[in-house]
């Protein structure tokens, strides 16, 4: 992808200025409203062939406008991939390619970190055009002050800052008053008070349809002024824990699953609350100027009863799975209709082409990895032709790679050799060419290995335990990830170091992953549930916080109690 940095030029200025005038001139900038949900599977939407969960608003919005079926996110996981998103730049180059800790855990060095301030956000881009800008749900981009939306491009924030939230208030409101009472100073943020503009508020409704009043809310006030608006509704839908209104239960109950039931419930309700916003924006006449962005942050987590047929693996992955997101475009008149575009995005792109539709100025010097891709899809053309979008993820002794150009990947999946994919062909990156078209491999893994090398060194980690792994294992490790021979390497050459310093005998509780996978499918024999490897291995994986290979006792005790808590 390209990395592009504005010059800072008096004739570019001039231009930028000239281009908002007659934009102004010919039509009113449009109205942009962007709707992310958390960890929503990629077949889990009606538009995206799912038979089960059933999603009728957001798939009448995606039948009049365009649906894009290769849209990628910045990073397979939650806060990362929401920097890459208002940042314009991948996480990695300004050390943010972990989430930021459960603010719970009182690790304060990490408390007061978030998007460096150096890094103008799209909101401030936007605001300064003369956009009023709205935040509302998820933020998980930074707690303090100086990373507060209300710091950063928006005028109005509800939701709240951290990575998850539980969803009812009766609930989690007494158990945040209980540990107050305690005197606890480090309180799990999924109970903390949601906040208006920096002050607690009480809620009282289920939690998206708290964030769907809100948006409307903000709707309406912002049809009253005379400048468009700017809304980023940041759903923590369907993402963990697993809460669902009991009526949005009960039209699930076809579902055996719990897990993909209440799940299915979970999406029902982002759905519901898209139809409520989309009946606002038409009775405030600001529905046909107005462009909808609908994407999840990142893969489904499959061990929460997403789908992401027909991608391989899920939400952490390098695989399709992780970062390959549903997504459409909406803006009648201006979006095609009915229509599919099958090239490559990234929501990296969002930062540019957001800036070019408003006539804003980017400001001088800013880095970007996104491009404009406005004229190219209007025209049906690829928007990057011969250029790579990246993701990666850092593992203990070595890193999850993905890297797609045109319709070929290299990936360099968990514990795995490089391999090769027609991607076009092979979504579920089955079929390995790496054999029949090494030179073509190499040549990929050599930009994905030149691209790396412009990361920065993490600024803070999602625990204490991971700075510690990350010194033991050497990261960021660029020899085991990217080194090859000939055509791959062996997994054997990337044993993560705290592996294969590992030699004493395991303690009672601990498991290997082969054993973890044999208890498991054995299970699913005697219980007739119908075996999922990919699935198993995924949950192995979150419990292996470490990645030493061994879900340690400790490990799955603070997994199931984070689970519950979630």
């Amino acid at each position: 992808m390209i990395e592009a940095t504005i010059k800072p030029m008096s004739a570019i200025c001039a231009l930028c200025a000239l281009a908002t005038t007659v934009f102004s001139a010919e039509a009113p900038r449009p109205n942009i409203l962007v709707v992310m949900c958390d960890d929503l599977g990629y077949a889990d939407v009606g538009f995206n062939g799912s038979t089960d969960i059933r999603t009728p608003r957001m798939d009448m919005l995606a039948k009049d406008g365009t649906v894009f079926t290769s849209a990628y996110v910045a990073h397979p996981f939650c806060g990362p991939s929401r920097m890459g998103l208002m940042s314009g730049r991948y996480p990695h180059a300004f050390g943010g390619a972990y989430n930021l800790p459960n603010h719970g855990q009182g690790i304060e060095e990490y408390n007061n970190e978030g998007v460096p301030v150096a890094e103008t956000l799209i909101g401030t881009v936007l605001q300064n055009a003369g956009y009023y800008t709205g935040a509302i749900g998820k933020w998980h981009m930074g707690f303090t002050q100086p990373y507060h939306p209300n710091n950063r491009g928006f005028e109005e924030f509800f939701g709240f800052l951290g990575g998850g939230h539980n969803y009812f208030p009766d609930q989690y409101q007494p158990a945040y008053e209980r540990q107050v009472q305690f005197g606890n100073k480090h309180i799990n943020e999924y109970i903390l008070p949601l906040e208006y503009n920096g002050k607690n508020v009480n809620e009282t409704e289920y939690m998206t349809d708290a964030f769907t009043r809100e948006a409307c809310r903000f709707v309406k006030v912002a049809s009253a002024k005379e400048k468009p608006f700017f809304l980023y509704l940041s759903y923590n839908a369907p993402h963990t824990p697993l809460e669902a209104l009991e009526d949005d239960l009960v039209l699930y109950e076809d579902i055996e699953d719990p897990k993909r039931r209440t799940y299915a419930a979970m999406v029902h309700a982002v759905d519901r609350g898209v139809g409520q916003l989309v009946e606002t924006l038409k009775s405030t006449e600001q529905f046909d100027n107005t462009l909808i962005v609908f994407l999840s942050d990142n893969g489904g987590k499959t061990a929460a009863g997403a789908n992401n047929y027909p991608l391989r693996n899920g939400k952490g992955s390098a695989y399709e799975g992780g970062y390959r997101v549903p997504m459409f475009f909406h803006w009648p008149q201006q979006v095609p209709a009915g229509q599919k575009f099958d090239f490559p995005v990234s929501a990296l792109d969002f930062y540019p082409t957001f800036a070019g539709l408003c006539g804003a100025a980017i400001p001088d010097g800013k880095i970007l990895n996104g491009k404009d891709i406005w004229a190219a899809f209007k025209d049906g053309q690829n928007p990057r032709q011969g250029e790579m979008v990246f993701a990666l993820r850092y593992r203990g002794g070595y890193s999850e790679v993905g890297a797609r150009r045109d319709d070929w990947k290299a990936t360099r999946g968990e514990a795995s050799t490089w391999q090769l994919f027609n991607i076009k062909d092979d979504a579920g990156e089955a079929h390995d060419l790496s054999a029949q078209y090494p030179e073509r491999l190499e040549e990929m893994v050599a930009a994905a290995k030149k691209w790396s090398l412009t990361h920065a060194e993490p600024r803070w980690f999602h625990e204490e335990r991971a700075r510690e792994i990350w010194d033991e294992t050497r990261m960021p490790a660029t020899a085991a990830t990217f080194g090859m021979d000939s055509i791959a390497f062996k997994p054997a050459d990337i044993k993560p170091v705290a592996l294969e310093q590992k030699t004493t005998p395991l303690s009672n509780g601990d498991i290997t992953k082969a054993q973890f996978l044999e208890n498991e499918k054995r299970r699913c024999e005697v219980k007739g549930w119908k075996w999922n490897s990919g699935k198993v291995e995924t949950m192995f994986n979150e419990i292996d916080a470490n990645q030493d290979g061994i879900a340690s006792g400790r490990e799955k005790k603070i997994y199931w109690a984070n689970y519950k808590a979630q």
